[in-house]
């Protein structure tokens, strides 16, 4: 491998992502330091290839606003992984936008999203948040709702998933890797040269007990913000989110429902024409979490 530090850096990153996407990243990349080449186009169908039509819309008095794709701070940190994704700063700004404007009646968040880095994530979730009291804002899962997305869509009114999709993923990871024996066979020395007690700390050699325990302990943080606002959103309790809600892994349509991480099982055309947004379909009594959402509507 040409470039080992592009991998470390990339797994020292604190992540709130599903496992299998993650991994397929990793190989993405571990592909592109050894000196492979793809297009665009190839890179979307590796990584992220629902992402082509994600574009946000209106549909009537209904602002669609996607959370697609790998979910990073900001444009170009993830070099040529943006493109196939969300901004979380662009996504909330998209929201902001929408609460803000008279003509949007409610939000429908189309999503399908692995999570992401969970830089910028709980301000996103909080812009969601924000809305809440204002106008309906529904998630509306039509594949994944995984870990930093299920940060996010946890704060709606409600979450939907389609008879397939599924949701969860909750909790926080990052990785630590000892380039040292690479760096050898590269015939590369490397000397750390630092100013600071811990400055130097983790770039170099096996971890530290201190390192490491500063690195859980990082973890633990962003952990406990993520199990803090989905109990917040989802109106349970920190333990039921930590006990229960899958405890790091997907749960189905139905078993999220039954579980209480999800509201209903219905496709995104099911949720427009409930909304309206379509021909105008039989309505049913709703179970008191849409009847708050429906409310805001008159």
């Amino acid at each position: 491998m040409k470039y080992p530090h592009i991998l470390a850096a990339f797994a020292s990153e604190y992540w709130a992502m599903e496992e299998a996407k993650l991994l397929a990243i990793v190989d993405f990349l571990t592909f592109q330091a050894d000196g492979g080449k793809l297009s665009a186009e190839e890179i979307e169908a590796r990584i992220a290839p629902q992402t082509a039509t994600a574009v946000a819309r209106q549909e009537g008095a209904i602002s669609i606003i996607p959370l697609r794709g790998i979910i990073s701070p900001r444009v170009g940190m993830m070099g040529s992984l943006s493109s196939s994704g969300t901004t979380a700063e662009g996504f909330a700004a998209a929201v902001d936008k929408a609460a803000a404007d008279d003509k949007v009646k409610a939000i429908i968040v189309d999503a399908d999203t692995p999570g992401g880095n969970v830089i910028n994530v709980d301000e996103a979730a909080a812009a969601v948040a924000a809305v809440r009291g204002t106008k309906p804002i529904v998630v509306q899962v039509t594949g994944n709702l995984a870990s930093a997305g299920y940060w996010i869509g946890s704060t709606a009114d409600e979450i939907v998933v389609s008879p397939s999709s599924a949701v969860g993923a909750i909790g926080v990871r990052t990785a630590y890797d000892d380039v040292t024996a690479a760096l050898e066979k590269s015939g590369i020395s490397r000397e750390i040269i630092s100013a600071g007690k811990f400055k130097g700390e983790g770039l170099l050699g096996p971890l530290s007990d201190d390192t490491r325990a500063y690195m859980q302990g990082r973890v633990d943080d962003y952990f406990g913000m993520f199990v803090d606002r989905v109990a917040s959103g989802r109106g349970v309790t920190a333990a039921q989110v930590r006990d229960g809600f899958g405890q790091g892994r997907m749960l189905g349509a139905s078993a999220a429902v039954k579980e209480g991480m999800a509201d209903r099982v219905a496709t995104m055309k099911e949720t427009l024409a409930r909304f309206g947004a379509t021909s105008p379909a039989p309505r049913k009594f709703a179970p008191a979490r849409e009847k708050r959402a429906l409310a805001l509507r008159n």
